[in-house]
């Protein structure tokens, strides 16, 4: 139960607080729709309800303590932050109550609840301290960075702790800065064993306030021996990756089994790095971002440098989404799919990755515009590739009639479809929206735009070239018909003429005193309905395309 150890460690955080300086913390809880994520078969909000009701138990008498959480009331709300429990002592109890009862929706507005916690604890003027758990990254266009920095600048003694819960490596670096930034500490749920001992020889064992440092004299420390020296390259005989941090090296110490052996002991975000360990035989497990790793053994004998190497056999591609050849730009609508033995990644715009020696698909997507490729990486190559999406633009309109007036709703329902009918005489969708005005990416070639309001419908063929953005304004031909039906219970809109049975064809219904639909042009039968005894009404009505039509039934 790795995310319990990262809960423990927040006990360790706050009982560390609490036995010094009556400085205040606050605890910014992360209630977004992802925290329903599963992690052992149990979703990562439930995790959180019962560790932190049990860790808050271990928290020392008269510690101040508050809880402020995002994304648990809207979704989609960059705004949804709540300070559930204010700072103070004794809330323990009442913010376990609080956290059983969230129920995760919304985004990650994480900056902006930092900023808001510093606030409350008037990090300005007091010591104060905020621990964010947090199992995704900023998604309201903040930069968390930033605010560290700034935060620490203004702050009499502010540090912010991350918890990355359930965060990849690649994100946790992402948000770390958070902490780091303001003399804090990072820690990732992933790597149980390794923050428990970094909880222990740094954050419990250190004081919480950042005194400034004393001059003390003292005897020069013999330079440290490395007894190791590992290093990585791309390719047979190419150059060291050297400062290179997509390489990321997990030191274990190797079991009787030769594998990898318990927690890792040590992990460096380098190419080449020297190091220290015990004499003893260790498994490097050795990553080139994410994506590619390699297994190497290694002993350290006393007086010796081990060098554990690493070829990674691979090739580094960098692919550009673009709708057409000549276009300067990439296309930030373009997805890149990269594909390679188990690994899947998909980027936008472009995609900068390393790839083993080998085969790499790539699927490019524009919308429903798709390209497939495959590329050939040969170890040590750097290659620049084109991903050509043929899609083009279109701009959606419509009007009521020809030369009329246009269609100005967020109602119209745009379509475009094949320009083929299939033998029961339906077309392939190919793109659809809502609201006049609106865009819709759709493949280079011959398509049919279908528009429908009410009633009434519309289409228009037409052609578009890859990476042209195209006006295509269809018209519904149609008029407004608008009826008012005091007391009434149904009002029917009902075709003039009559069919061979005498009948005569429903255009639409709706059930009160008023009623307005689009309709074709033509003459219609308002047929109005009342409840009780009381006789139902008819009235005429005429559509004009263009205009509109109102007729009131007493």
């Amino acid at each position: 139960m790795r995310l319990r150890a990262v809960f423990m460690l927040l006990a360790g955080l706050l009982a560390a607080s609490g036995t010094l300086a009556a400085d205040k913390t606050m605890i910014v809880l992360d209630a977004s729709g992802s925290m329903w994520g599963q992690i052992g078969g149990r979703s990562k909000i439930e995790i959180a309800r019962e560790t932190l009701g049990s860790v808050l138990k271990s928290v020392p008498t008269g510690t101040e303590l508050g809880l402020m959480v995002y994304g648990h009331r809207e979704k989609g709300s960059c705004s949804d932050i709540e300070l559930a429990v204010p700072p103070a002592a004794g809330t323990e109890n009442a913010i376990t109550a609080f956290v059983n009862g969230l129920n995760p929706k919304g985004k990650t507005p994480l900056t902006q609840s930092v900023e808001q916690a510093a606030d409350i604890l008037k990090y300005t003027e007091e010591k104060a301290t905020v621990v964010l758990v947090t199992d995704g990254l900023e998604t309201c266009e903040a930069d968390p960075c930033a605010l560290a920095s700034a935060l620490e600048s203004k702050g009499v003694d502010f540090t912010t702790h991350v918890v990355g819960f359930g965060l990849t490596e690649e994100e946790g670096k992402q948000v770390a800065c958070l902490a780091e930034n303001t003399g804090g500490k990072y820690f990732q749920a992933s790597d149980a064993g390794q923050l428990v001992a970094a909880l222990t020889e740094t954050v419990a064992e250190a004081p919480m306030s950042k005194p400034e440092p004393e001059v003390v004299e003292t005897t020069p420390e013999p330079a440290v021996e490395f007894n190791t020296a590992a290093d990585s390259v791309l390719s047979e005989g190419g150059p060291s990756l050297g400062d290179n941090d997509d390489v990321h090296w997990l030191i274990y110490n190797a079991g009787a089994d030769g594998k990898p052996a318990g927690d890792y002991i040590d992990s460096q975000y380098k190419g080449a790095y020297s190091g220290s360990y015990p004499p003893g035989r260790y498994i490097a497990v050795v990553t080139l971002q994410s994506a590619i790793e390699r297994q190497v053994p290694f002993e350290v004998k006393a007086g010796e440098v081990a060098k554990p190497f690493v070829n990674f056999d691979s090739g580094h591609m960098t692919v550009t989404a673009r709708r057409t050849p000549t276009d300067a730009e990439p296309d930030s609508n373009g997805a890149i799919q990269v594909s390679f033995g188990s690994y899947s990644s998909t980027y936008y715009g472009t995609a900068k990755f390393y790839a083993p020696a080998g085969e790499v698909k790539l699927q490019g997507t524009i919308g429903p515009s798709k390209v497939e490729e495959t590329i050939a990486v040969k170890a040590g190559e750097e290659i620049a590739r084109d991903l050509v999406i043929g899609a083009g633009i279109v701009l959606n309109k419509a009007v009521y009639a020809e030369g009329g007036p246009e269609v100005d709703s967020g109602n119209v329902f745009f379509e475009i479809v094949a320009p083929e009918k299939a033998i029961d005489g339906s077309r392939k969708s190919v793109a659809y929206g809502y609201g006049t005005g609106t865009k819709l990416d759709i493949p280079a070639g011959d398509h049919v735009l279908t528009a429908k309001l009410g009633s009434a419908t519309g289409e228009i063929p037409f052609t578009v070239k890859a990476g042209e953005m195209k006006e295509v304004v269809v018209n519904i031909n149609a008029g407004v018909l608008a009826i008012t039906a005091p007391g009434a219970n149904s009002i029917e809109i009902l075709s003039a003429a009559k069919d061979i049975q005498g009948n005569r064809k429903s255009v639409s219904i709706n059930y009160g005193a008023e009623w307005q639909d689009t309709v074709p042009p033509g003459d219609y039968i308002v047929a109005v309905k009342y409840e009780g005894d009381v006789a139902p009404k008819e009235a005429k009505a005429t559509v004009k395309a263009g205009e509109r039509a109102e007729v009131t039934v007493q």
